[in-house]
């Protein structure tokens, strides 16, 4: 059977590109999309498939026949598709040879090998979803935690799309009451009050606040929280680290400054995802490569996001917080590790304080306190990233932010211009205006080449 015609959008070459990892396993897919890509496909399947959307058993064959592989090949007809164009994909054997003798017969076909994230790129400029669900892809293959899986799955379903388009639609809502306000001042409900348009900048400004807020857990949604464990050599460090993450990840040994380097691992077990990171003993040393692991130590505090200030006695916990305060700004949790071995100095060894720092006792050797722990850890993150309203999705990214930021300007600046009354309606609405646009680019339904680049730059070719 022959191919039926392909479904044309804007002459584009026709793409192919492997969409699994390369590689030992069952089975790979092998995705092809564009004008010519049922010319293409049926130059290499036999049979075609007959109906769109139906799995077909066929043989894939090179350009002079030989078979290459037994596969399943579903077309699926524009613009009913992922990229909105015609699409073919391919499952074949998985390993290295065959799904590159497949894609080396659609490339002698006439299909180009895809670029990075360009499958994705073409769903965007299709209208099949906006940018906003196109980086939402990427963020849920790259999720290492529950969290950012569903933050990513609820931005990939449009919610905050329909925010960002919500809070659009009120500034051209604005954008309306000052054009009615200029051209029909004479009717019968005579012009728009000034305070119904204050009101309506009011309200909208805090809808942009309410969204603004939830950047920061976002941002630890997506990225995980940074949580460094730190303290003297031999202080329990690497033993911490193993008992959180229930499995042997450190080297865990008497003898000091066996931490040459930082190891970092997720841990996915709670409110908040949590990216531990086992640092080198805090310590002067004579040795290069010791300081060296040092210093990186000292880089990972700069930037964390909590601190676990590690010692095995209350004086050792102490001289870890006056080492560890002056390299950081973040929240420290002190930690008191191996509790198990009695510390005379401790009367209480569950409910020590160290100034404002509540002491955590902890042994990885018996797993007590490890929950405390984490809870304490949570504490912090909540304190310093609240948890947004339900019906409020996350800003996970730093574009996001930046935009919902310069749209908030936009629209200070005309309320302010507004009730001060220095500013002509005309001029009042170009920040409107510029708001809008900030908007329509951050969900990409204008055509902003530099930001697509930006945007698809990191995906992976195949997606």
């Amino acid at each position: 059977m022959s191919a039926p015609a392909s479904f044309v959008v804007g002459g584009r070459d026709t793409i192919v590109a492997l969409s699994t990892p390369p590689g030992r396993g069952a089975i790979a897919l092998v995705r092809l999309s564009g004008p010519r890509a049922f010319e293409i496909g049926a130059r290499v399947l036999r049979p075609w498939p007959g109906a769109p959307r139906v799995a077909t058993l066929a043989d894939a064959v090179s350009p002079d026949g030989e078979r290459l592989d037994q596969v399943l090949a579903t077309r699926f007809d524009a613009p009913r598709s992922f990229t909105g164009e015609d699409v073919v994909e391919i499952g074949c054997h998985g390993g290295l040879a065959a799904p590159a003798a497949i894609l080396a017969a659609l490339v002698a076909a006439g299909a180009r090998p895809a670029e990075a994230g360009e499958f994705t790129r073409r769903a965007v400029l299709n209208g099949q979803i906006d940018l906003l669900q196109a980086e939402a892809i990427g963020d849920l293959i790259d999720a290492s935690s529950q969290r950012a899986r569903r933050a990513a799955v609820d931005q990939l379903d449009g919610g905050l799309s329909r925010r960002v388009l919500a809070l659009r639609d009120a500034l051209i809502e604005l954008e309306a009451l000052i054009a009615y306000d200029i051209d029909f001042p004479e009717e019968d409900d005579g012009p728009i009050s000034a305070e119904r348009v204050l009101r309506k900048a009011d309200e909208t400004i805090a809808q942009i606040d309410a969204l603004l807020s939830t950047a920061r857990a976002g941002e630890l949604v997506r990225a995980g929280a940074l949580v460094v464990i730190a303290g003297a050599p031999n202080a329990g460090k690497s033993s911490l680290f193993n008992a959180l993450l229930g499995r042997r990840r450190a080297i865990v040994t008497d003898v000091p400054g066996t931490t040459r380097d930082a190891l970092e691992a997720v841990l996915d077990a709670g409110r908040w995802p949590l990216r531990l990171v086992d640092t080198a003993g805090l310590r002067e040393t004579l040795d290069v490569v010791e300081r060296i692991g040092v210093e990186v130590s000292e880089e990972y505090l700069a930037k964390a996001d909590v601190v676990l200030a590690c010692g095995e006695s209350t004086a050792a916990v102490e001289h870890a917080i006056q080492v560890i305060e002056p390299l950081t700004t973040t929240p420290i949790v002190a930690v008191r590790t191996k509790s198990d071995i009695a510390d005379p100095a401790d009367a209480d060894p569950i409910a020590m304080t160290h100034g404002a720092h509540v002491v955590v006792a902890t042994s990885a050797e018996s797993g007590t306190g490890l929950d405390a722990l984490i809870a304490a850890i949570e504490q912090v993150l909540d304190e310093s990233a609240a948890a947004p309203a339900v019906d409020i999705p996350l800003l996970t990214h730093e574009r996001h932010r930046q935009a919902i930021t310069h749209a908030r300007g936009e629209l200070a600046a005309f309320r302010d211009g507004w009730a001060a009354g220095v500013l002509p309606a005309p001029v009042a609405a170009v920040h409107l205006r510029e708001g809008v646009q900030v908007l329509e680019e951050l969900v990409g339904s204008v055509d902003v080449e530099e930001v697509l680049g930006r945007v698809f730059s990191r995906f992976c070719v195949g997606k």
